[in-house]
């Protein structure tokens, strides 16, 4: 089988825009790689969060990792350890996604230092 090459990695950038518990807006920056195998890939990304959680203002990061092999698939989406700001200084946790009908609903299980 032929090397793979950097020219089959793609970058893309998006914006999100949060609504819940969780309220405001993202910046995602991602970068994915298609294997020549039909259900392989994987994708990293950095998503940087300005928002309104449990009514306290303020920013944090995500990392996302994600890996489809064989059908099956794993996904790691993480606040990025002391990335909180503002009234979310502190914030831990890690975000579920569930797929119905192709729209994402995540579920963001958190702890967050007391006021």
């Amino acid at each position: 089988m032929p090397a793979q090459t950097v020219s089959e990695i793609g970058q893309m950038g998006l914006d999100k825009h949060w609504s819940g518990d969780l309220q405001g807006q993202s910046a995602v920056e991602m970068l994915t790689f298609m294997t020549p195998v039909e259900g392989s890939a994987v994708y990293v990304a950095i998503e940087v969060v300005q928002a309104t959680l449990s009514g306290r203002q303020g920013g944090f990061a995500f990392f996302h990792a994600g890996v489809s092999e064989s059908g099956g698939q794993s996904l790691t989406y993480r606040v990025v350890p002391d990335s909180g700001s503002g009234e979310l200084a502190g914030l831990s946790g890690e975000l579920t996604l569930e797929i119905v009908d192709r729209v994402h609903h995540y579920t963001l299980e958190y702890t967050l230092a007391e006021a």
